[in-house]
């Protein structure tokens, strides 16, 4: 298969650089969108989807492909994004997301060709998704492994916690959880509205292997880590969840750590600043060559 390859962290920066550049522009060409939980979780689908997951975009039905399914489904820029740059989706799409007649719709539909396992709506629901493929996947002696990307905010639905409980009673070791913990969701901070915190004391109760990924815009800590869970699900019988601290808006500096970022997408001098602000920063990194 074409990916993963090998981790390069400076090369993967620029890719994060371009995957914010995507955000930016999907969302102020659709006049809508949710950039702030896109640029949260960049740095964990660039490693993912280059240096972790196999699979193959010419082959996108593959058996033996790993699987990645999107709970936090609201964040399609950033998605799209990473299809679009990992050869499942023609980038010139991009600015086309919303767009009647586009298949860059608003929340994702399962589309094969195009790389997306399964749609996603209410939040909260694509996790027992997950639970379910990785259990079929053991059935057929397949070692494929599943990723979930999901939220602190969806830690707050009771639909969540029964698929975590389910996933070490059925011996899940070929599922991964990853959280995005920006803690902050469309009413305000997580911890205000409701607290889900201390989540890895919780996972272990639930008898889950636990990472704790202390930042989550640090590719090599973000590596590190889906690294671990490949030797854990080889030598565990526990499915595993990273809990990464991320921040919202990241990469963008009036967008960082603002609540109100989650579903507004920038206007036109907003975005020209955006853009600007990221094309300093690939810039300053080719200067440091």
């Amino acid at each position: 298969m074409k990916y993963p390859i090998p981790f390069d962290e400076r090369e993967l920066k620029l890719k994060t650089i371009q995957m914010r550049k995507d955000i930016l522009l999907a969302t102020h060409s659709a006049g809508s969108g949710h950039p702030g939980g896109s640029l949260s979780a960049t740095e964990i689908l660039t490693v993912l989807y280059n240096c972790i997951l196999r699979h193959e975009p010419s082959e996108p039905e593959n058996e033996d492909r790993d699987r990645f399914i999107l709970s936090k489904a609201h964040i399609t820029p950033g998605y799209y994004s990473i299809l679009a740059r990992t050869g499942y989706i023609d980038p010139a799409e991009i600015p086309n997301f919303r767009k009647f007649g586009s298949f860059l719709q608003g929340h994702p539909k399962k589309d094969l060709k195009h790389g997306i396992e399964i749609g996603g709506g209410s939040l909260g629901q694509n996790f027992s998704v997950a639970c379910g493929l990785a259990l079929g996947l053991k059935q057929r002696n397949k070692t494929a492994m599943v990723y979930d990307l999901s939220s602190e905010g969806e830690l707050q639905e009771g639909s969540m916690w029964e698929a975590i409980m389910a996933a070490p009673h059925f011996k899940l070791n070929n599922l991964c959880m990853i959280v995005d913990y920006n803690n902050l969701q469309i009413d305000g901070c997580a911890s205000d509205i409701m607290g889900v915190a201390p989540l890895d004391k919780k996972f272990e109760a639930f008898n889950w292997n636990v990472i704790v990924v202390k930042n989550g815009h640090n590719l090599k800590e973000v590596y590190d880590a889906f690294k671990k869970v490949e030797e854990l699900s080889k030598t565990t019988e526990k499915p595993t969840v990273i809990i990464a601290t991320t921040i919202k808006g990241y990469g963008v500096s009036y967008m960082a750590n603002v609540c109100g970022w989650h579903g507004k997408a920038p206007n036109k001098e907003e975005y020209d600043k955006g853009i600007q602000e990221l094309d300093d920063q690939i810039n300053q990194l080719n200067n440091q060559q």
